[in-house]
């Protein structure tokens, strides 16, 4: 039998409590102002992952991005993400259709296309999304490479998504290709967090949070 410890310290043990301050804390505490509703609902989810109430100065939208991202998801649209990170942290019950979530990092193709081409596997998976790109929501939050790829193939004449969530973090590409994609002028909604900030847990609060308006 396991045996508890004993309580030495003072903390809340109740999860639905928990999450509840929490998000109550990041509204009272977070500049929200540059947001509509709908943006701050989703911007919400994202400080409350990252514990940054200073997030919102690198957060922008594209003012259709909430709404052509929650279109889609509701019509059924896949999900393309650059790691598997961001797919285990995307909500499967919170998915309004639910939706496919693809990730082709492991592939072995992704590996050959790699190295035939001389750039990563995370860029090299994006190709192979195919066609299934039209429309879909993509969530890129770990890797600068598939971003540019991703850019690079739609500039190309290739598909294009619904909606694009490029949060990638790290110091190399990083900032570059979230800026690339705000200023692309390609017609696909986007949400980018300018900067070296990113991530795999933020590329997967987006997603919950525009797939469904509840908060908690």
């Amino acid at each position: 039998m396991v045996k508890r410890p004993e309580r030495r310290y003072s903390y809340e043990t109740n999860g639905s409590a928990i999450s509840k301050e929490s998000f109550r804390i990041v509204r009272e505490g977070a500049d929200l102002t540059a947001f509509t509703p709908d943006e701050a609902q989703v911007a919400v989810r994202m400080i409350h992952t990252a514990g940054d109430l200073d997030l919102p100065r690198h957060i922008v939208f594209h003012p259709g991005l909430v709404s052509a991202a929650r279109g889609a998801l509701r019509g059924g649209a896949p999900i393309f993400v650059d790691a598997n990170m961001v797919k285990s942290g995307i909500t499967r019950r919170r998915l309004p259709a639910d939706n496919e979530v693809h990730c082709f990092l492991r592939d072995q193709r992704a590996a050959v296309l790699a190295a035939e081409w001389g750039t990563t596997r995370s860029a090299a998976a994006v190709s192979l999304w195919g066609d299934d790109l039209e429309g879909a929501v993509v969530a890129i939050g770990n890797a600068p490479t598939a971003l540019f790829h991703l850019l690079e193939v739609i500039a190309d004449g290739g598909p294009r998504p619904a909606a694009i969530i490029g949060v990638p973090v790290g110091f190399v590409g990083s900032a570059e290709s979230k800026q690339a994609l705000a200023d692309s002028d390609f017609g696909v909604p986007w949400l980018v967090v300018h900067g070296y900030r990113g991530g795999s847990a933020l590329a997967a609060s987006a997603i919950n949070a525009l797939a469904s308006e509840f908060e908690l």
